[in-house]
């Protein structure tokens, strides 16, 4: 939960926090700031599986590194450049180039013999089964 404090001198910090921001937001323009992460990814966890889906447009199946180690996910690779003619500026500029590495961790070990990767129209997904190792065990209480 979070705590609102309410002297004078929290209110001071949250004022100079604020006048901070907005100096680097001045300074640093959004037009020239990287996206946080890439790829953008979404993640859905049950009992039996994570299913890990990214964006990645733009790049081949082939350029792709998937790995699995203990409960972290990584793909890495690296998204070409565009083809700009030689006299032409950018008028706008989001979309980076070049290498890229994002690594998440897992809600649990994975059986990394079973996981499924598939890419299709720029979409990334990727199924890592749970282990049987990890698996909650039911424990059956005798009675004397």
């Amino acid at each position: 939960m979070y705590r609102r404090f309410s002297s004078p001198e929290w209110r001071e910090m949250e004022d100079l926090q604020r006048q901070m921001n907005r100096l680097f937001d001045d300074f640093f323009p959004s037009r020239y700031r990287l996206a946080r992460e890439y790829p953008a990814m979404n993640i859905w966890a049950d009992e039996e599986s994570v299913l890990v889906t990214a964006e990645l447009p733009g790049i081949q199946g082939k350029d792709l590194d998937i790995n699995v180690l203990g409960e972290n996910l990584t793909i890495s690779g690296s998204r070409p450049q565009d083809e700009v003619p030689e006299e032409a500026q950018y008028h706008r500029r989001e979309r980076g180039s070049g290498k890229f590495n994002r690594s998440i961790q897992l809600p649990y070990l994975v059986d990394v013999k079973k996981v499924n990767a598939t890419f299709k129209d720029g979409i990334l997904s990727i199924t890592l089964p749970r282990a049987e190792s990890d698996k909650p065990k039911r424990i059956m209480v005798k009675t004397a």
